[in-house]
């Protein structure tokens, strides 16, 4: 009996530590849902639906299983805002606009958008938000009065709070984020990393309570140039891309891995396809393994960690988001897309 209950504790143990591989896809399918005149930078995978904003103040849902699509559009006072971050909790979905002034919209009670904070400020621009659970999140934008600008909400996004620059490491001259595609922050548990236009990394271990700041290989050379988009598998292992919008062709230092929680990082596919990317997601169940690319120029794949790529789509895209291990929704100008990746 002893020895039985062994041989089954054995096999347990090796059917729990079994590595995820990669699906080691060959191409993609894309199917265009949604079209309008309507820059899009911002997607979220919801219960049920995908959740998007935009320029002109338009924003919408996309029902996963019928494509069936609803839009509205919010304005302020004159202002048609333009939102490139959104986000949301168990009962409420938030967007945030870029510029002067910044407008942060949360789900009222009677459930119409309404201003949970604002910020009118010389300098303020905000680029991406996420949420650690149904009460806290948070919001990040670029550097003010010496240090990134940092929102955060403790009370499920009633009110938001800005971190003052005693709490936060320095930002160097100019350092901002790109709001290219909601992905300049990941969160996995407690621990947040933030990317910026330096190539830094902002790391915080505890919900934004404590900081540091972590400097990476990726190019930094140029206002155009750093890290657009971030994304982490599990708490160790993370990937940031970017390069330089305006040279989408450069391939050099455009693309950094990290398996020690974004301690250090190490290009990959160095001065090799692809170029300029605006957002990384890391395909679920593939231990890390699986990683896909977006940006204007088009989708790559790679199947083991960004070592070796390969181009399955030309079409134009700024971010995306998975909903499970084969199927994405991407969006980019003028267009929403379903990704079925095989």
């Amino acid at each position: 009996m002893k020895s039985l209950f062994t041989i089954v504790l054995i096999f347990g143990l090796l059917g729990c530590s079994e590595t995820k591989k990669s699906h080691q896809y060959q191409e993609v399918m894309v199917e265009t849902i949604y079209t309008e005149s309507i820059s899009i930078r911002a997607l979220e995978v919801m219960d049920g639906s995908i959740a998007f904003a935009g320029n002109n103040g338009l924003f919408g849902a996309i029902d996963i299983r019928s494509h069936q699509i609803k839009t509205n559009q919010e304005t302020y006072d004159t202002i048609t805002p333009e939102f490139r971050a959104v986000g949301h909790t168990a009962t409420d979905f938030f967007m945030l606009s870029v510029g002067r002034p910044a407008l942060l919209y949360k789900t009222g009670d009677t459930g119409q958008m309404e201003v949970v904070y604002k910020e009118d400020e010389t300098g303020v621009f905000y680029d991406a938000m996420k949420f650690w659970n149904n009460e806290e999140g948070i919001a990040v934008g670029d550097a003010m009065d010496g240090c990134m600008s940092i929102i955060i909400t403790r009370d499920g996004g009633t009110s938001w709070n800005k971190l003052p620059c005693s709490l936060l490491p320095p930002a160097m001259e100019g350092e901002g984020a790109f709001a290219a595609s909601n992905t300049n922050i990941d969160i996995v548990g407690a621990e947040t990393w933030i990317a910026t236009t330096h190539s830094r990394v902002f790391y915080s271990p505890d919900k934004g309570t404590t900081w540091e700041v972590i400097q990476t290989p990726i190019i930094n050379n140029d206002e155009t140039t750093g890290i657009y988009s971030i994304d982490f598998d599990t708490n160790k292992v993370g990937f940031a891309v970017g390069g330089d919008y305006t040279k989408p062709k450069n391939t050099i230092a455009n693309k950094a891995i990290t398996q020690d929680g974004g301690k250090s990082w190490e290009l990959v596919a160095n001065e090799q396809l692809p170029g300029y990317k605006s957002c990384v997601q890391f395909i679920p169940n593939s231990g890390g393994n699986d990683i896909v690319l977006a940006g204007f120029t088009g989708i790559s794949y790679s199947g083991d960690m960004g070592r070796t790529w390969k181009e399955f789509s030309t079409e134009s895209f700024y971010t995306l988001r998975f909903i499970n291990d084969s199927v994405a929704y991407a969006a980019g100008k003028n267009h929403i897309a379903k990704l079925t990746f095989k």
